[in-house]
C-alpha cells in the first residue's frame, strides 16, 4: 500500500497526473508532520521508514526522522534511526551532517566516520568531529577506548586532511603518546624529520628508529637526533642505535660525551661509523672511535690530517703494515718532517714493491737529497734486499755521479745489474757501465760501450774483454776501432786476438782502411805469417817493396809461398832496382818461368843468374840458347862457366861447334876433357859388365873395380853450381889422381863480367 502510495506514477499524464501528484504530496506531508511524528509504534515508524527508503525520497526522509528523532519523541534515542538520519544525510544533504553529529549522541560512531572518510563522501571534517566527540570522557569511559578515538581522530587529520599543524597542535591537546606516535609517522611521511623527532621523544615510540636515523642523517638535524637515540636505548639495544648514537655525536663535535660512550657497553659497529667519520673529514672523532678498537693503522692516518705526526709515527709502528708506513712516511715528507720520513722510509723499502713508489715521491717533492741518504741508511738494514743497493746506485747516478764507481764495487755481488748498467747508460757514466758489464760477464756489451764512448776506454779493459766476448763480429769490429781511435795500440791488440780472427779478413780490413793500416799492421803480419796465409803474404811482401827491404822480401819468399807468385814477379820486373828485379827473375825460377827469368837476368847482366836458371830448368835448348847469347855478346868466360856448371845438360857437339866457331878452344877444353873421361869410364864399366866371368879368386878385384865405378871415382871432374860466383872453382891436385885443368884458369886480373860478386 505505502509503495503504491509513496512511489511516483509514471504512466499517468496530464491534469491525472498532475492531480495524483498533488495527492501524493498531500499524503507525504501528512505522514511526515502529524502521522508518524504521535505514533508510537515501533512497527509503524519502521514500516514508514523503509517505505521512504524504498520510494527513494531522501529529503522527506531526512524532514520525517528529523520529526521523529530532534522534536522529542519516543524514537529519539533510537540508535538506528539516528544511524539513518546521519547516514541519509551523508547521501543525500552533505551540510546538515556536522549538525546532526554534535545533536545526536547515539549511533555507531566508528561506522559512520569511516563511511565519512570514505572515497565516495570524503567527509573529512565530520569524521574528524565525530572521532574527537567520542574521544571525550563523557562519551567513553573506558581510557583505551578514548586513546583509540583520539588516533583514529589525528589519523583523519594526517592521512585525509594533511594538517600536520592542526594535527600538531590536537596532539598537544589530548598529550598521548599513542596520538604522538602517530603524528610522528605522519609527520617522518612528510620528510619532518626534526619535527616527527620531537613527536616520537613525546609518545617515547623507538619503533621507526631505522626511518627516524635515515630521515635525521639525510636532513643532517643530528643534534635533534641525540635524544630520541637516547629514549630509544632505555628500551632497545639493537647495533643500529649505538651507532648512529657515535655518529651523531661526532657531527656535533661532542667528543666527550663520545668518548664516555665509546668507553662504555655499547653494541656499535664502531670500525664501521669509524670509516665513516674518516671518510667525511671527522679526524677527532675517529681518532677516539679507532683508538677504542685499536685499529692502529686508521689512527695514524687520522693523526696525520691532524698533523699529529710523531703521534702518527707512534701509531705506525704499533699498526707495523707497509700501507701505513707508506702514507705516514709521504704526509711527514709533505710537512717536511724529513726525519719522521725516514724513520718511516727505511720500514717501507724493506718491501721490494714499494720502493719505486717512495723514490718517486720524494723524487716528485724535488728532495733528492734526502731520498740518497734514506737508501744510505737503508745499506745498515739486516734486512735489506737488492733493490735498495740497486736503487741507491740509481740514485747515485742521477744525483751524485762521482760515488757510482764505488758504489757497484763494493757491492756487486747485490745489485740487479741490468737496471743499473741501463741507469748508468742514461747518465752517460760510462766507466761504471763498463765495470758492470764486465764484472757480469757480458763481455760484448763492455767492448761496445768502451768502443762507442771515448772516455770509457781502458786499454787493459779492452783487451781483456775482446778475449771472451760471444760474437766474433765483435773482434773485427774491435780492429776497426783500434784502427780509427787507437792505432799504436793496434799490435797490442793482435797479440791477444792472434789465435781467435781469421788473419786474412783482418787484412782485408787494413787494406779498405788505407796503406797506413798496413804499415801499422805490418808487426801483426809478420807474427802470424807462420800460418803461411795468401793474403798475409802478399801484404807483407807489398810493404817490403813499398819500403824497398829486398832482404825481408827475399827471406818471405823463401819461406812462405802461398801468394800469387807470378803478379808478383810480374810487378817487380819493372821495378827500379836491380836487386827486386833480380828477385823477379827469382820468383820466375821457383815457378818454372825459365825463359822469362832468363831474359830478366840477361837484361840486368846478371850472367850468373842466367847460368843457374839454366842449369836448373836442365832444359838443352834453354842452355843451348844461353851459350849462344855468351858467343854472341863476346862473353867467353861467361860461355866456360856455363859449360862447367851445365855440363850435365850440354851436348859435346853442341860446346864443340861453339867454340869451333868462335875461337873458344881453350874455353871448351875442360868440357871436353871431362866429357872424354866420362864417356872413357862409361865404356870400361859397359866391358866389365859384359864380359865372361873370371876365377872365383878374382871376384874380390872385379867387386873393388865396380864400386871404384860408382860416382867415376875421385879423378872425376866436379862440376857444381856451390862455391859462390866469385871465380871458377880451383883445379883438383894431380897428386889426388883427377886432372890438371889450372891451364883454363883465368890469368890474373881477368875481368869476369856477370860473376856475382
Amino acid at each position: 500500500l505505502w509503495a503504491k502510495v509513496l512511489t511516483k506514477d509514471e504512466s499517468s499524464e496530464g491534469d491525472a497526473a498532475t492531480e495524483k501528484e498533488s495527492q501524493r504530496r498531500q499524503l507525504i506531508d501528512q505522514v511526515v508532520e502529524w502521522a508518524l511524528p504521535e505514533s508510537t509504534s515501533a512497527d509503524e515508524v519502521s514500516c514508514t521508514v523503509k517505505a521512504f527508503m524504498a520510494a527513494d525520497l531522501p529529503g522527506e526522509l531526512i524532514t520525517l526522522l528529523e520529526r521523529i528523532i530532534l522534536q522529542g519523541s519516543d524514537f529519539s534515542d533510537n540508535k538506528n534511526l539516528q544511524n539513518l538520519l546521519i547516514l541519509t544525510a551523508i547521501r543525500a544533504d552533505h551540510s546538515r551532517v556536522a549538525s546532526y553529529i554534535d545533536q545526536l549522541d547515539n549511533f555507531d560512531a566508528k561506522d559512520i566516520a569511516l563511511i565519512c572518510v570514505s572515497e565516495s563522501h570524503m567527509l573529512y571534517e565530520e569524521a574528524y568531529s565525530i572521532y574527537n566527540k567520542f574521544a571525550k570522557p563523557e562519551f567513553s569511559t573506558d581510557k583505551e577506548e578514548q586513546v583509540e578515538m583520539q588516533v583514529l581522530a589525528i589519523g583523519v587529520l594526517v592521512d585525509f586532511m594533511k594538517d600536520l599543524d592542526r594535527a600538531k597542535g590536537y596532539a598537544n591537546q589530548v598529550d598521548e603518546k599513542p596520538v604522538w606516535s602517530k603524528l610522528g609517522k605522519a609527520q617522518l611521511d612528510e620528510k619532518m624529520a626534526a619535527e616527527a623527532i620531537t613527536s616520537f621523544i613525546n609518545a617515547e615510540d623507538a619503533s621507526e628508529y631505522v626511518t627516524v636515523c635515515a630521515e635525521a642523517n639525510e636532513a643532517e638535524i643530528y643534534a635533534e637526533l641525540i635524544p630520541f637515540l637516547k629514549m630509544a636505548r632505555k628500551n632497545l639495544q639493537e647495533n643500529l642505535l649505538d651507532t648512529e648514537l657515535i655518529y651523531a655525536y661526532a657531527k656535533t663535535n661532542n667528543l666527550t660525551d663520545l668518548e664516555v660512550f665509546v668507553n662504555g657497553p655499547n653494541v656499535a659497529n664502531i670500525q664501521s661509523i669509524g670509516d665513516r667519520c674518516f671518510s667525511e673529514g671527522l679526524y677527532n672523532a675517529a681518532k677516539i672511535l679507532f683508538k677504542n678498537i685499536n685499529n692502529n693503522s686508521k689512527l695514524a692516518l687520522c693523526h696525520i690530517h691532524l698533523e699529529e705526526y710523531r703521534e702518527a709515527v707512534s701509531a705506525a709502528t704499533q699498526a707495523n703494515n707497509v700501507s701505513t708506513w707508506k702514507q705516514v712516511c709521504f704526509a711527514c715528507l709533505r710537512a717536511g718532517e724529513f726525519r719522521l720520513a725516514a724513520t718511516c722510509g727505511l720500514e717501507v723499502i724493506k718491501y721490494p714493491d714499494h720502493v719505486d713508489e717512495v723514490v718517486t715521491y720524494y723524487s716528485d717533492l724535488g728532495h733528492f737529497d734526502h731520498l740518497v741518504s734514506l737508501f744510505e741508511q737503508g745499506l745498515g738494514l739486516e734486512d735489506a734486499h737488492i733493490g735498495i743497493f740497486t736503487e741507491l746506485g740509481i740514485l747515485y747516478t742521477k744525483h751524485v755521479p762521482e760515488k757510482v764507481m764505488e758504489h757497484c764495487k763494493v757491492f756487486f755481488s747485490k745489485l740487479n745489474v741490468s737496471k743499473l748498467v741501463r741507469s748508468c747508460e742514461r747518465a752517460r757514466l760510462w766507466k761504471p757501465a763498463v765495470y758492470l758489464y764486465m764484472a757480469d760477464k757480458q763481455f760484448d756489451n763492455a767492448v761496445k760501450v768502451m768502443s762507442e764512448h771515448a772516455t770509457s776506454f781502458d786499454n787493459d779493459l779492452f783487451l781483456d774483454s775482446i778475449v771472451k766476448v760471444r760474437n766474433a763480429e765483435i773482434m773485427y769490429k774491435a780492429v776497426n776501432f783500434y784502427l780509427t781511435m787507437h792505432p799504436m795500440l793496434f799490435t797490442r791488440l793482435m797479440e791477444v786476438l792472434e789465435d781467435l780472427v781469421d788473419h786474412s779478413r783482418v787484412v782485408s780490413q787494413l787494406r779498405r782502411t788505407g796503406d797506413w793500416a798496413l804499415q801499422i799492421g805490418q808487426e801483426y803480419m809478420k807474427a802470424v805469417q807462420k800460418a803461411n796465409l795468401s793474403a798475409v803474404n802478399e801484404a807483407l811482401n807489398e810493404l817490403y817493396i813499398e819500403d824497398e827491404d829486398y832482404e825481408s822480401l827475399r827471406k818471405s819468399i823463401d819461406k812462405f809461398k802461398n801468394f800469387n807468385m807470378i803478379a808478383l814477379a810480374s810487378k817487380l820486373a819493372t821495378h827500379e832496382l836491380l836487386e827486386f828485379r833480380r828477385i823477379s827473375a827469382y820468383v820466375y825460377r821457383c815457378n818454372k818461368k825459365w825463359s822469362q827469368s832468363i831474359e830478366l837476368s840477361k837484361n840486368d847482366r846478371m850472367w850468373k843468374d842466367c847460368i843457374d836458371t839454366a842449369n836448373e830448368s836442365a832444359d838443352a835448348e834453354i842452355i843451348e840458347n844461353l851459350l849462344r847469347f855468351f858467343c854472341e855478346t863476346s862473353e867467353k868466360e861467361c860461355f866456360c862457366a856455363a859449360l862447367y856448371t851445365c855440363f850435365a845438360h850440354v851436348r859435346p857437339d853442341i860446346a864443340l861447334e861453339l867454340g869451333w866457331l868462335n875461337g873458344y878452344h881453350h874455353f871448351i877444353m875442360p868440357f871436353l876433357i871431362q866429357n872424354m873421361r866420362q864417356t872413357a869410364d862409361r865404356l870400361e864399366a859397359l866391358e866389365e859388365r859384359t864380359k865372361p866371368p873370371k876365377e872365383e879368386e878374382n871376384q874380390d878385384s872385379i867387386a873393388q873395380t865396380y864400386s871404384s865405378l860408382q860416382g867415376f871415382g875421385t879423378g872425376m871432374l866436379m862440376l857444381e853450381n856451390g862455391g859462390g860466383m866469385g871465380g871458377m872453382m880451383p883445379p883438383p891436385q894431380m897428386g889426388q889422381g883427377g886432372i890438371d885443368m889450372s891451364g883454363f884458369v883465368p890469368a890474373q886480373g881477368m875481368p869476369n863480367p856477370g860473376m856475382m860478386p
